[in-house]
């Protein structure tokens, strides 16, 4: 086991990101957040909270995404489904889709296909905690990246939440 980012390096990342949204997307007009679930949405949380410190609450749209059956691995497995919640439309707006581990890149084109019952949007960009460069199966990649990391296929990478896990880090095994 390695620690690939501690507590204090995860907090120092969501800054980072939130602040590179912003860069890209000032004062978020026409900008919506999108975490996906299950796992997304820890990160997602994360960087809405820091945008909020530095940027107008009243201008971040944010939404929780479920691509369970979306997926094209749904057939050969039981899912649980998690809550969509976006109260807003996409239509003609730029999204940050926002997850915790790129790494086939399935979840991503999964998202992307479950965003278009919400609307057409302008543009579509990826913000992740970890990139897992070399594993991909679908042309995919990260906008907003808070760590590439180089792994083999038998390694796995695991992100705690505090909320979730009683601890925060991220770990390849």
């Amino acid at each position: 086991m390695k620690i690939v980012l501690s507590n204090q390096q995860i907090a120092l990342t969501v800054k980072r990101l939130a602040h590179q949204v912003l860069e890209n997307h000032l004062q978020l007009k026409d900008t919506v957040i999108i975490g996906i679930q299950p796992r997304g949405v820890f990160l997602s949380d994360k960087v809405v909270d820091e945008l909020k410190l530095i940027a107008s609450p009243a201008s971040i749209q944010y939404g929780k995404l479920d691509i369970t059956f979306y997926r094209d691995d749904v057939r050969t497995e039981l899912h649980v489904a998690n809550k969509t919640d976006i109260p807003f439309s996409i239509e003609n707006k730029n999204v940050v889709i926002v997850d915790d581990v790129l790494w086939t890149g399935r979840t991503i084109r999964s998202a992307l296909d479950a965003l278009l019952d919400f609307g057409r949007p302008k543009k579509v960009e990826l913000c992740v905690l970890i990139d897992r460069r070399f594993s991909r199966e679908f042309p995919i990649q990260a906008d907003y990246v808070g760590r590439a990391i180089d792994t083999i296929v038998s390694q796995k990478v695991k992100v705690y939440w505090q909320q979730r896990d009683n601890k925060e880090c991220v770990e390849l095994v």
